[in-house]
Protein backbone atom coordinates (compact mmCIF):
# COMPACT_ATOMS: atom_id res chain seq x y z
CA UNK A 1 0.00 0.00 0.00
CA UNK A 2 1.49 3.48 -0.49
CA UNK A 3 1.55 5.69 2.19
CA UNK A 4 3.80 8.68 0.77
CA UNK A 5 2.96 9.93 -2.81
CA UNK A 6 4.44 12.87 -5.02
CA UNK A 7 3.20 14.06 -7.78
CA UNK A 8 4.85 16.13 -10.52
CA UNK A 9 6.72 17.92 -7.43
CA UNK A 10 8.27 21.18 -8.27
CA UNK A 11 10.77 23.48 -6.57
CA UNK A 12 12.37 26.45 -7.70
CA UNK A 13 14.81 28.90 -6.55
CA UNK A 14 14.23 32.21 -8.46
CA UNK A 15 15.08 31.24 -11.93
CA UNK A 16 16.82 28.06 -11.22
CA UNK A 17 14.51 24.75 -10.95
CA UNK A 18 15.38 22.84 -8.62
CA UNK A 19 13.30 19.86 -8.78
CA UNK A 20 11.09 19.61 -11.90
CA UNK A 21 7.85 17.68 -12.11
CA UNK A 22 8.97 14.67 -9.92
CA UNK A 23 6.83 12.01 -9.27
CA UNK A 24 7.60 9.13 -6.49
CA UNK A 25 5.77 7.00 -3.85
CA UNK A 26 6.94 4.53 -0.81
CA UNK A 27 5.04 1.53 0.66
CA UNK A 28 4.56 0.56 4.14
CA UNK A 29 7.52 -1.85 5.18
CA UNK A 30 9.74 -0.57 2.03
CA UNK A 31 12.89 1.48 2.05
CA UNK A 32 13.08 3.99 -1.26
CA UNK A 33 16.28 5.49 -1.68
CA UNK A 34 16.80 8.76 -3.50
CA UNK A 35 20.60 9.38 -4.83
CA UNK A 36 22.67 11.39 -7.64
CA UNK A 37 25.68 13.73 -7.71
CA UNK A 38 25.62 16.77 -5.73
CA UNK A 39 23.34 19.47 -6.85
CA UNK A 40 21.00 16.87 -8.36
CA UNK A 41 18.03 18.31 -5.85
CA UNK A 42 17.96 15.18 -3.32
CA UNK A 43 17.27 17.16 -0.24
CA UNK A 44 14.93 19.81 -1.60
CA UNK A 45 13.22 17.11 -2.44
CA UNK A 46 13.26 15.81 0.93
CA UNK A 47 12.26 18.99 1.76
CA UNK A 48 9.12 19.22 -0.12
CA UNK A 49 8.12 15.17 0.96
CA UNK A 50 8.32 16.95 4.79
CA UNK A 51 6.56 20.20 3.80
CA UNK A 52 10.05 22.13 4.92
CA UNK A 53 9.33 23.56 0.89
CA UNK A 54 6.59 25.24 -0.91
CA UNK A 55 5.92 23.59 -3.76
CA UNK A 56 5.91 25.59 -6.95
CA UNK A 57 4.18 22.62 -8.29
CA UNK A 58 2.60 19.20 -8.32
CA UNK A 59 0.97 17.89 -4.72
CA UNK A 60 2.16 15.57 -2.26
CA UNK A 61 -0.30 12.75 -0.60
CA UNK A 62 -0.28 10.81 3.01
CA UNK A 63 -2.43 7.57 2.87
CA UNK A 64 -4.25 9.58 -0.29
CA UNK A 65 -4.99 12.82 1.11
CA UNK A 66 -3.81 15.40 0.03
CA UNK A 67 -1.34 17.26 2.52
CA UNK A 68 0.87 19.58 -0.01
CA UNK A 69 -0.47 22.72 2.08
CA UNK A 70 0.46 20.99 5.38
CA UNK A 71 3.38 22.01 7.66
CA UNK A 72 6.32 20.19 9.10
CA UNK A 73 4.73 19.91 12.39
CA UNK A 74 1.46 18.82 11.37
CA UNK A 75 3.28 16.13 9.01
CA UNK A 76 5.16 15.14 12.07
CA UNK A 77 2.36 14.85 14.19
CA UNK A 78 0.46 12.84 11.74
CA UNK A 79 2.90 10.25 11.38
CA UNK A 80 5.79 11.66 9.15
CA UNK A 81 9.11 12.07 10.80
CA UNK A 82 12.82 13.43 9.19
CA UNK A 83 16.18 13.19 10.31
CA UNK A 84 18.75 15.78 8.58
CA UNK A 85 22.41 15.48 6.99
CA UNK A 86 23.82 17.06 10.66
CA UNK A 87 22.50 15.64 14.00
CA UNK A 88 20.00 17.87 15.33
CA UNK A 89 20.75 16.71 19.08
CA UNK A 90 21.37 19.53 21.72
CA UNK A 91 24.83 18.78 22.66
CA UNK A 92 24.21 19.48 26.62
CA UNK A 93 21.33 17.61 26.98
CA UNK A 94 21.14 14.34 28.23
CA UNK A 95 20.09 11.43 25.53
CA UNK A 96 16.89 10.76 27.63
CA UNK A 97 15.84 14.78 28.16
CA UNK A 98 16.20 14.78 24.21
CA UNK A 99 13.90 11.40 23.82
CA UNK A 100 11.87 12.25 26.71
CA UNK A 101 11.04 16.12 24.73
CA UNK A 102 10.15 14.48 21.52
CA UNK A 103 8.30 11.87 22.98
CA UNK A 104 6.00 14.63 24.59
CA UNK A 105 5.80 16.60 21.63
CA UNK A 106 4.85 13.31 19.73
CA UNK A 107 2.57 11.73 22.85
CA UNK A 108 4.68 8.35 22.40
CA UNK A 109 3.83 6.42 25.15
CA UNK A 110 6.19 3.41 25.34
CA UNK A 111 9.80 5.02 24.52
CA UNK A 112 11.29 1.84 25.73
CA UNK A 113 10.59 0.44 22.62
CA UNK A 114 12.11 3.40 20.32
CA UNK A 115 15.14 2.89 23.09
CA UNK A 116 15.86 -0.55 22.93
CA UNK A 117 15.60 -0.37 19.22
CA UNK A 118 18.37 1.27 18.85
CA UNK A 119 20.53 0.40 21.84
CA UNK A 120 20.72 3.69 23.52
CA UNK A 121 19.66 2.42 27.24
CA UNK A 122 23.39 2.85 28.24
CA UNK A 123 23.48 6.00 27.19
CA UNK A 124 20.65 7.48 28.41
CA UNK A 125 22.33 9.71 31.32
CA UNK A 126 25.60 10.69 29.16
CA UNK A 127 25.35 14.42 27.35
CA UNK A 128 25.08 13.91 23.60
CA UNK A 129 28.78 15.99 23.37
CA UNK A 130 30.29 12.87 25.03
CA UNK A 131 29.05 10.01 23.30
CA UNK A 132 30.53 9.15 19.60
CA UNK A 133 29.28 10.94 16.18
CA UNK A 134 27.99 7.00 15.70
CA UNK A 135 25.79 7.73 18.64
CA UNK A 136 24.70 11.10 18.43
CA UNK A 137 23.61 9.37 14.39
CA UNK A 138 21.39 6.99 16.43
CA UNK A 139 20.07 9.28 18.63
CA UNK A 140 19.03 11.76 16.09
CA UNK A 141 17.05 8.55 14.16
CA UNK A 142 15.86 7.50 17.35
CA UNK A 143 14.43 11.09 17.48
CA UNK A 144 12.57 10.33 14.41
CA UNK A 145 11.20 7.09 15.19
CA UNK A 146 9.49 8.35 18.26
CA UNK A 147 6.16 8.14 18.39
CA UNK A 148 6.38 5.76 15.92
CA UNK A 149 5.93 7.61 12.29
CA UNK A 150 4.57 5.74 9.37
CA UNK A 151 6.92 7.46 7.53
CA UNK A 152 10.66 8.18 8.14
CA UNK A 153 12.61 10.63 5.80
CA UNK A 154 16.36 10.08 6.52
CA UNK A 155 18.86 12.59 4.66
CA UNK A 156 21.81 10.95 4.97
CA UNK A 157 22.10 9.11 7.90
CA UNK A 158 25.50 8.05 7.29
CA UNK A 159 27.50 11.13 7.25
CA UNK A 160 30.05 11.39 9.11
CA UNK A 161 30.14 8.08 10.00
CA UNK A 162 33.14 5.38 8.52
CA UNK A 163 32.29 2.81 5.96
CA UNK A 164 31.41 0.11 8.35
CA UNK A 165 29.31 2.25 10.95
CA UNK A 166 27.34 3.59 8.08
CA UNK A 167 26.58 0.11 6.85
CA UNK A 168 25.36 -1.09 10.45
CA UNK A 169 23.34 1.53 10.62
CA UNK A 170 21.91 1.07 7.47
CA UNK A 171 20.91 -2.18 8.16
CA UNK A 172 19.36 -1.23 11.39
CA UNK A 173 17.08 0.93 9.95
CA UNK A 174 16.44 -1.30 7.04
CA UNK A 175 15.35 -4.33 9.85
CA UNK A 176 13.33 -1.72 11.99
CA UNK A 177 11.39 -0.49 8.74
CA UNK A 178 10.38 -4.47 8.20
CA UNK A 179 9.62 -4.87 11.65
CA UNK A 180 7.54 -2.11 12.31
CA UNK A 181 6.36 -1.78 9.02
CA UNK A 182 7.92 1.86 8.67
CA UNK A 183 8.21 3.25 5.23
CA UNK A 184 11.27 4.96 4.74
CA UNK A 185 12.73 7.58 2.47
CA UNK A 186 16.35 7.44 2.27
CA UNK A 187 19.38 9.81 0.63
CA UNK A 188 22.18 8.58 1.23
CA UNK A 189 25.67 8.98 -0.67
CA UNK A 190 26.54 5.49 0.02
CA UNK A 191 26.17 4.36 -3.53
CA UNK A 192 26.79 0.38 -2.10
CA UNK A 193 24.32 0.51 0.81
CA UNK A 194 21.92 2.25 -1.09
CA UNK A 195 21.02 -0.61 -3.82
CA UNK A 196 21.69 -3.19 -0.91
CA UNK A 197 19.33 -2.16 1.87
CA UNK A 198 16.51 -0.49 -0.63
CA UNK A 199 13.39 -1.82 -2.18
CA UNK A 200 13.18 0.76 -4.90
CA UNK A 201 16.06 3.63 -5.98
CA UNK A 202 15.34 6.97 -8.04
CA UNK A 203 18.09 8.74 -9.48
CA UNK A 204 17.75 12.59 -9.56
CA UNK A 205 19.80 14.29 -12.18
CA UNK A 206 19.91 18.61 -12.00
CA UNK A 207 16.37 17.96 -10.38
CA UNK A 208 15.31 15.60 -12.85
CA UNK A 209 14.60 11.62 -12.85
CA UNK A 210 17.42 10.27 -14.78
CA UNK A 211 16.04 6.20 -13.29
CA UNK A 212 13.37 4.81 -10.73
CA UNK A 213 13.02 1.53 -10.26
CA UNK A 214 14.62 -2.18 -8.47
CA UNK A 215 17.85 -1.58 -7.37
CA UNK A 216 19.53 -3.82 -10.16
CA UNK A 217 17.96 -2.88 -13.03
CA UNK A 218 18.57 1.02 -12.05
CA UNK A 219 22.48 0.04 -11.37
CA UNK A 220 23.07 -1.49 -14.75
CA UNK A 221 20.95 1.48 -16.22
CA UNK A 222 23.39 3.16 -19.09
CA UNK A 223 22.42 6.34 -18.33
CA UNK A 224 22.94 6.05 -14.59
CA UNK A 225 26.15 4.73 -15.43
CA UNK A 226 27.33 7.35 -17.32
CA UNK A 227 25.88 10.24 -15.61
CA UNK A 228 26.52 9.31 -12.12
CA UNK A 229 28.03 5.87 -11.14
CA UNK A 230 30.83 5.53 -13.64
CA UNK A 231 33.01 2.71 -12.87
CA UNK A 232 31.17 1.97 -9.52
CA UNK A 233 28.39 0.26 -11.26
Amino acid sequence: MTLLEASGVTVRYGGVTAVDSVDFEVAAGSVSGVIGPNGAGKSTFMDALSGRRRLDGGKVLFDGEDITRRSPRWRRLRGISRSFQQTSVFPAMTVRAQLELVARRTRERNLDVVIDALALRQYLDDRCDSISYGDQRRVDIGMALVGHPQVVILDEPGAGLTAAESTRMLDHVRELCNEWNVAAVLVEHDVDAVFRVCDHVTVLALGKILASGEPKAVRKDPRVVEAYLGSAA
